[in-house]
Order: structure tokens, then sequence, then C-alpha cells
């Protein structure tokens, strides 16, 4: 046991590799690696980035719930009991927080204020580094 080891939170969550990732990396265009790679929250996140960009908010809230649904799909397989950290520091954790922060940005920009409210207190509990991580990115 480690001293300071809080042993009532559960092990952090780390999720294997994004399945549209490597294309992604490889500069795939979000909507094709949807296509390829439906079960991919980081794909469905990047196409949520595209129409938030272009001002389209309803779509934007669209593609950022379905990667939210796929985020939960893959923490669940991974074991993620609903609660406990899950790392922005492990890069395969990176694609579902984007899709909570592009969902919780969505909510904001057609005034869902409570989903606003539970997806900060959401990305907070998986990682406080997440919110302003990926703020800092999209500067």
């Amino acid at each position: 046991m480690v001293i300071g080891e809080n042993l009532l939170e559960p092990e952090p969550t780390r999720l294997g590799t994004d399945p549209a990732a490597a294309a992604l990396a490889a500069g795939a265009a979000p909507e094709a690696a949807v296509r390829a790679h439906p079960e991919s929250p980081l794909a469905w996140a990047l196409l949520a980035d595209e129409a938030a960009a272009a001002g389209r908010e309803i779509e934007a809230y669209a593609y950022a719930r379905v990667g939210y649904h796929r985020g939960l799909d893959a923490l669940r397989k991974a074991g993620w009991r609903g609660a406990g950290p899950v790392p922005w520091a492990h890069e395969a954790n990176r694609g579902v927080l984007r899709a909570l922060y592009a969902l919780r940005r969505a909510a904001a920009s057609i005034g869902e204020q409570a989903e606003v409210e539970r997806l900060t207190d959401f990305l907070d509990g998986a990682d406080p580094a997440a919110i302003p991580a990926i703020e800092a990115a999209a500067r």
C-alpha cells in the first residue's frame, strides 16, 4: 500500500488505442474515420469540433452526443463503473474526454445549462487536467 493512497477510489481507467486514432493521425477526415470506425469517440468528437467551428450548433450537439455514448461504451468495456479517474495523460483516453468536452461545449451553445454543469462535473471527476488541456490545445 502506498501512503496517502485512497483505497476507496477506483483504479484509473486506461483505454486501449482508439480504433480511428491511426487514420486520423495520418490525415484522414473525421467523416471518413467515423465511416470506418463508428465506435470511435475521437472521430465523433472531431466531427463535433468541425460542426461547431462552422456554426452548426445542433449538428455539433448530435455528433458530440454520439461520441459521448461511444465513449461511455468504451469506458464500461474497460471496466469503468460510472466513476473514477480517466487520466488525460493516458493518450488513448483523450478521445473520450474530448467527446465529453465537445458535448459540454455544444450543450452550452444551445443553452442546456444543466447538461453543461453535469459534464463539467464528469470531466473534473475524470481528470481535473482535461478541460484546461483541451482548451489549451484549441488555442
